[in-house]
C-alpha cells in the first residue's frame, strides 16, 4: 500500500437525478460559481448563514428518510430565481420567505421561482421539503450505508445528494441537525448535543454547531452504536461513535486521540471546534474523511491487522490536522485543494516521524523522486488537472497528497524552521472559521520571510516540472514515461 491517506475513493459522478413534483418553470437553468474544477457547484446571488435540517429515519437504510431543509440566507444580488445543489430525492414543496413558491429541476439544481424579483442584501428563508434517498450507488457520495445504518461522505461535491444547498466550501454556514429515528438507535451528527425529545417509539435527537461548516463536512450517523466521552487538552469533550460490538476492543485506539490532540496544539495552536472525536463506520469504504468534530473512519482500519500500528496512528493524526486545515480553514476554491491535503500529510509525516522512527527527509526524498510523474499525470499541486468525467475519485491524487507535502517541504527548507512555524501557526489563525486561497498562503508566507516568495512558489505550485529542492542538490525527480 502507498505511503499516502486512504482517502475518499466515492466520489464518481451521480447519475441519478432529483425527482421533482413541481410547477413548470420557463427554461429553468444550472448556474455553478464558476468553480474550475466542478463547474455547475454553488450557486451565485446569495450568502447562507445556517441550515436547519430535519430527517426522519425509518430504521431501514435502503428507504427514503422524509427530511425538510430550512436554509436562511441573505441574497448578494436581486434575484428572480434562486438556484439550490440538490438532487438524489423528491421534492414536495418549497417556500420562500413563508410563501409558496413554484420550482423545476434542472441537472442537479433545484430552481426557485419566488414570488417577485428579491433585491440584493434582504433576509433570505427557503424551506424545502423532500425526501433524502440512500439508495444510490454509494460511489457518488451522499449517505453512506453501514451494517446498522447510515453516515454521511459528502466530499467533494455530494452533500446536495443529501439535502438541498449551495454545495461548495466557499459558503460556509451553521448547522441545526433534528434527527428522528427508531428509540433504539443512536443519533450523533456535527457538533454538540442540543437535546432529545423521546415520542412514542421514536426519539428526535438535535446537534447544533458552534463554527461555521463547508456542506461538504456534514456528517450525521445512525445506527446501533455506543458514545465514549473523555476530555482533551483544556477540557475539551472528546466523544467517539462506535459499533456498540466493537467498543472494547476499539478502546485501545480511541484513547489515543487526547495525546494527539495535544501534538498537533503543539504544532499550530489550540484545536479550532468544541468537539472532537472519531466515527467509526461498519462498512466498506476504502477512505478516512474530515468531517467535521467528528471524523469518519473505516472500522477495518482498526480492526485489520495487516496494517502496521505506527500507519493507523498518523493516519488518525492525518484528519485530525484537517480540523486546522481543510475544516477551520476551508478552501476558497477545490483547486486550493492542496492546503488542506498537503498540511494533513505533512502532519501526518511529521508525526510518524517523531512517534515511529519514519524519516521526513526520506519520505520527502521520495516524493521527490515521484514529482515530475504525479504532475504529469494529475496537474501541478495548485493547478489540478479536472476530474475524467464519471471518475471524480481521481481528484484525490498523490500530488495533492505527498505532492503538496513536498511544497511545505521546500518552504520549510527556502525560509527555515522557525519562520515556517510562524507561518503554520499565524495561518490557521488570521483565517480560522473562514477560507483562503494559495494567494492568501503566499502573500503571508512572503510577509513572514521578509521577502517576495511569489517566483519560489509559482515553480513549486504550478510548474510542469519539479524545481530544484532548496538544501537538496543531490535530488532528481524521475522522468516519467512518454515526457522529454
Amino acid at each position: 500500500m502507498p505511503l499516502i491517506p486512504r482517502r475518499l475513493r466515492a466520489a464518481l459522478l451521480a447519475t441519478a437525478s432529483a425527482t421533482l413534483v413541481a410547477a413548470t418553470l420557463p427554461s429553468p437553468m444550472p448556474l455553478g460559481i464558476g468553480d474550475s474544477l466542478f463547474p455547475t457547484l454553488g450557486n451565485p446571488g446569495y450568502d447562507v448563514l445556517s441550515y436547519d435540517i430535519g430527517f426522519t429515519y425509518h430504521g431501514n437504510n435502503r428507504t427514503p428518510l422524509d427530511a425538510v431543509t430550512t436554509i436562511d440566507a441573505r441574497t448578494t444580488e436581486p434575484l428572480d430565481r434562486i438556484n439550490l445543489d440538490f438532487t438524489r430525492g423528491t421534492v414536495r414543496s418549497v417556500a420562500v420567505n413563508g410563501l409558496r413558491a413554484d420550482f423545476a429541476v434542472t441537472g442537479e439544481d433545484l430552481v426557485v421561482e419566488p414570488l417577485g424579483t428579491l433585491p440584493a442584501g434582504v433576509p433570505l428563508r427557503i424551506t424545502v421539503r423532500h425526501t433524502s434517498d440512500p439508495r444510490g450507488d454509494q460511489d457518488s457520495g451522499g449517505w453512506l450505508r453501514t451494517s446498522d445504518g447510515l453516515a454521511m461522505a459528502n466530499q467533494a461535491d455530494a452533500a446536495h445528494r443529501v439535502f438541498p444547498s449551495n454545495d461548495h466550501p466557499s459558503d460556509k454556514a451553521y448547522f441545526t441537525f433534528r434527527v428522528t429515528a427508531p428509540k433504539d438507535l443512536t443519533v450523533v451528527a456535527n457538533g454538540l448535543p442540543a437535546g432529545t425529545v423521546r415520542h412514542g417509539a421514536s426519539t428526535t435527537w438535535t446537534y447544533r454547531t458552534e463554527h461555521p461548516m463547508a456542506t461538504e463536512l456534514a456528517q450525521v450517523s445512525i445506527g446501533h452504536s455506543t458514545v465514549r466521552k473523555r476530555t482533551g487538552p483544556h477540557g475539551l469533550p472528546v466523544r467517539d461513535v462506535v459499533p456498540a460490538a466493537d467498543a472494547a476492543r476499539l478502546e485501545p485506539w480511541l484513547k489515543k486521540t487526547p495525546g494527539q490532540l495535544e501534538w498537533m496544539e503543539r504544532q499550530v495552536g489550540r484545536y479550532p471546534f468544541e468537539t472532537y472525536g472519531l466515527l467509526v463506520a461498519d462498512t466498506e469504504t476504502g477512505f478516512e474523511l474530515e468531517t467535521q468534530t467528528l471524523t469518519l473512519f473505516e472500522r477495518t482500519l482498526f480492526t485489520n491487522k495487516a496494517y502496521p500500528q505506527w500507519y493507523v496512528d498518523s493516519l488518525m493524526v492525518h484528519e485530525l490536522a484537517h480540523h486546522w486545515f481543510g475544516d477551520s480553514v476551508s478552501p476558497q476554491a477545490w483547486s486550493d485543494l492542496w492546503l488542506s491535503e498537503g498540511h494533513a500529510s505533512w502532519y501526518e509525516a511529521r508525526y510518524a516521524e517523531e512517534h515511529a522512527k519514519k524519516s521526513l527527509v526520506n519520505r520527502m526524498r521520495d516524493a521527490y523522486t515521484q514529482s515530475d510523474g504525479w504532475r504529469a499525470v494529475g496537474g501541478p499541486p495548485a493547478r489540478p488537472s479536472a476530474p475524467s468525467p464519471g471518475q471524480k475519485i481521481s481528484l484525490f491524487r498523490p500530488v495533492v497528497y505527498d505532492g503538496s507535502a513536498l511544497v511545505l517541504y521546500a518552504l520549510r527548507q527556502e525560509i527555515g524552521k522557525s519562520a515556517f512555524g510562524r507561518l503554520e501557526r499565524r495561518w490557521v489563525r488570521k483565517h480560522r472559521d473562514s477560507t483562503a486561497t494559495t494567494a492568501d498562503f503566499v502573500r503571508l508566507a512572503s510577509e513572514i520571510a521578509g521577502r517576495d516568495l511569489t517566483a519560489f512558489f509559482d515553480g513549486w505550485l504550478y510548474g510542469e516540472k519539479t524545481p530544484p529542492m532548496p538544501g537538496h542538490p543531490d535530488w532528481h525527480s524521475t522522468q516519467p514515461a512518454g515526457h522529454r
